[in-house]
This record gives structure tokens, sequence and C-alpha cells, in this order.
């Protein structure tokens, strides 16, 4: 304010727009962008300013006053339409698309898992820009939910194959955006599960762990950066692993931790229970493996 020859009292922007402008229009780890905004905004007001001081000096009366406040309207006015639109709240839930959470450059962000089947010969195909460890997850995830398909409830026998008349694309949107990292996994098993059972996951609940064939979740680096970017971007609910609960209460702004419910998982059965609500649970009868011992669900 002060570099552009205003005083403090010339302009006030309201917290609301503020935060307006820092996730609207900026996605970075500093915050030159963030200052570069501002300033338009500014000059903005400098300009309506000066008009006022040159109407009084004119004795030109006039119907609009100027307003030092500026508020969310103005921010929609001055920058125009948002540059980042938050995703999450807007998606409907879909059969086949899930809410994983990444971890890059600019500290934390979401990430759309889209799976789609269409009749082939139960091949794989995979796009959106992968690096090799998240395509190894895409692989170990197929694969776990073709050998528990019965239990899961997909198939009617142990013998039959899910994919044996279907091929299956894995794709993540944003191909200009390399991706890759152990954190997908669980996010991948629950896509999966929800095209072929053309059941859906909430478009507020996310997910980020790796897991094995065993089905035992493993903790993932980069919680605190996920968590916050997820909670900016609408996100609710989060499914991860239980090792990484102790970065959650160390890491984590206790205003992000009121707002998120923490759902923590050791197992990948867990991770199918919280994120279906209760609608996608182990056949009746079944036995899988928990940690390596063996109980009933």
């Amino acid at each position: 304010i002060r570099l552009h020859g205003l005083s403090n009292d010339d302009v006030k922007v309201t917290e609301h727009a503020l935060l307006k402008v820092a996730t609207g229009y900026t996605r970075e780890s500093g915050v030159r962008q963030l200052e570069r905004e501002l300033g338009a905004v500014v000059r903005a007001k400098a300009v309506e300013y000066a008009e006022a001081q040159e109407r009084k000096l004119s004795n030109v009366q006039s119907i609009v006053e100027y307003q030092p406040h500026v508020t969310i309207t103005d921010i929609e006015e001055i920058l125009g339409q948002e540059k980042y639109v938050n995703e999450v709240t807007e998606r409907t839930p879909t059969p086949g698309v899930v809410t994983g959470m990444a971890y890059n450059g600019v500290g934390g962000g979401i990430l759309f898992i889209e799976v789609s089947q269409m009749p082939g010969k139960g091949h794989l195909q995979l796009t959106g820009s992968l690096g090799d460890v998240i395509k190894e997850s895409a692989h170990i995830a197929l694969s776990w939910v073709k050998s528990h398909g019965y239990e899961i409830g997909l198939t009617n026998s142990r013998s039959q194959n899910i994919m044996e008349k279907a091929d299956v694309h894995i794709h993540m949107p944003g191909g200009g955006t390399p991706k890759d990292g152990p954190s997908a996994g669980i996010a991948m098993v629950c896509a999966l599960v929800s095209m072929f059972s053309c059941q859906t996951v909430p478009a507020t609940t996310a997910l980020t762990g790796e897991f094995t064939l065993r089905g035992l979740v493993m903790p993932v680096g980069g919680i605190k950066e996920k968590v916050i970017a997820a909670h900016r971007a609408g996100v609710r609910k989060i499914i991860m692993p239980l090792r990484n609960q102790k970065d959650v209460v160390t890491d984590v702004p206790a205003n992000v931790r009121e707002d998120i419910e923490f759902v923590y998982a050791s197992t990948i059965w867990e991770v199918l229970r919280e994120a279906f609500e209760g609608r996608i649970v182990a056949r009746a009868g079944t036995t899988v493996a928990n940690s390596g011992l063996d109980s009933r669900l």
C-alpha cells in the first residue's frame, strides 16, 4: 500500500479477500506471486482513489464515493476469473474416481485417480505422465483386487477372473505434470473396487498410503503438506496408514485437525470399509490376512 503512494487507511483488505487471493490466484511455495496479485489489487484501488480525489478538486458531484475496503467481489472484478478452482467440493461422486493426495514442489496437492473398463483380454493401460514407482503401485493394486475378487464380492467364485474379458485403464488427469512416488496405492485399490462394484467414494474423502500384496498398509511421507492441501481443497475425511498417526499429531496445525476426520488403517480391508462407509467388506465366511494373522471379518 505504501509503495503505491497510499496510506494504510486508504486500502483495507478483508481477511476473506486476502484468503481468496492466496487460494484462488496463487499456488507456489513462496510469496512472489501473492505479492504480485496483491500489487494489482492495490493499483486498482489507487486508480479509484486518484479519480475520487480528482472529482473532489473539480467539484464534480458523484453518486459513487471511494470505498477503501476490498471484498471478495472486488477481488474477482480486479483479478478476473480464479486460476485455481476448488475441485473436490464441486466434484460429483462417480464410480471409478477417487481423490488421492500428493507431495509436490510447492508443498502438497490432491490428484484424482480415474479407472474405467472396456471389453478386452485383461490388459492394463496407464496414462497421466506416471513414473515407475507409481506404475508399480497400479500393478500391485490390480493384482490384489483380482486375487481377492471373491472376498470383496466382485465374483461368484474364487476361480473366476474379473478381467477375463475386460481391459482396465487407470488415468491421472494433468498429463503435463509428472507424477511418481509410493503414496497412491490404497487410493488405486479403492478406485478399482469402486469401478468394478459401481460403488462410489465420497468426493470429500481423500486417501494416501502404500500397501503390500498381503494387504498391509505402509506409511508414506509429506503428511503435513498433503493434509494442509487437502483441507484447502475441501476434503473433510482422510484415510491414511496407522503408522502416520504421529505425523498428524505432531506436524499438522490444530485448526486443520479440527476440521478433518482422520481414519488410520493398518490393512487394506480397513481402508475399503472406511472409504465405502461399510458398503464394501469381506464376504461373510471368508478369511483374510491381517498383519500376518488370520482373522475373520
